[in-house]
Order: structure tokens, then sequence, then C-alpha cells
């Protein structure tokens, strides 16, 4: 029973992280994809979605599998998803790297210690966790290799996202 109800909090914060992470970069694209000039940008982000709708999509199965509740804050983190996005985007190309570099710091991360915490106990479970997180280094990586340390404010941009994303999936977890 509490292997239960740890899954579901798992399976309820991953599909909202990952829903989260489609918001952020819907977010950047409405800005980048009105100014041609940034089309490279535009589909680098358009890939990287791709990959974070996938994820969705497997969490949405695993919820309707398992009959978990989604959060209830699912409206709250597209809003703010979309808009740390956008805001990124209009901070510039290497801000918007800079977004993507700290969710997905704190993403790979979680995603680590949830397939830790799980051991052997659900293997199948595990592996997507950790199939996941290899998806968001790459996110990561891609990001710090398209500039995202030389965003200006970089450090106190990195950290207070990360901060938020740690936020979230404290709140997430229950609500």
């Amino acid at each position: 029973m509490l292997l239960r109800r740890r899954t579901a909090e798992m399976l309820r914060v991953d599909h909202a992280g990952e829903y989260g992470a489609v918001a952020i970069y819907q977010g950047q694209r409405a800005v980048f994809e009105r100014l041609p000039h940034k089309a490279r940008m535009t589909a680098l982000l358009q890939e990287m979605e791709e990959g974070e709708q996938h994820h969705l999509a497997a969490f949405d199965g695993l919820l309707n599998e398992r009959r978990v509740r989604p959060t209830l804050l699912a409206p709250l983190w597209n809003a703010a998803g979309f808009a740390l996005g956008a805001g990124t985007a209009l901070l510039g190309e290497k801000a918007a790297m800079a977004c993507t570099s700290a969710v997905e710091s704190v993403i790979e991360g979680h995603y680590k210690e949830q397939a830790d915490e799980l051991g052997d106990q659900e293997p199948e479970l595990r592996g997507t966790f950790l199939q996941f997180r290899e998806d968001e280094l790459g996110h990561h990586d891609t990001a710090i290799a398209e500039g995202a340390e030389q965003a200006p404010g970089y450090r106190l941009l990195s950290a207070a996202i990360k901060a938020g994303c740690r936020a979230a999936i404290r709140v997430t977890t229950k609500v």
C-alpha cells in the first residue's frame, strides 16, 4: 500500500512536470516563431518539445493504467510554464537556453532520485524514469552547447528557475 501511494505521487509529479515542460517550450516557440531569423532556434525548441510530448503521453497512459489522478494544479503549471518560456525567450536565445538547462538539471536529478527510491520494486517504471532522465540530460546538454551559461544573469536566473521547479515538485506531490 505504501509503495502504491508513493508511486502515485511520483506519477502525479512527473506528469505535471512534463505538462509544464511542454508549456515552457510552447511559450518559447510563441516568441521565436514570429521572428524569421530565429527559425533554427524554433526548430530546436520544437524538437525538444516533441520529446517532452512523448514523455507526457507516457505519463498520461500510466496515470490511466494505475488510476492516479493528475495534479489539480495543471492549469497553474500550464500558465506558469508558458509564461516562463515566453519570458525567457523575450530575453533572448541564451536566456531561453538557460531556462532549459535549469529545468532539465532539476528534472534529471528528480528522475534519478525516483529510480533510486524504486530500486528493484518496480523495474519497468524505474526503467522509464532512467530513460526519461537520459532524454532530459540530452536537452540540458543541448542548452549548454547553445550558450545557456552566457545568458545575462545566468546564475541568478538559473537559481530562481531551479528553486521554482523544486517548489513545484513538492507541492504537486500532494495536490
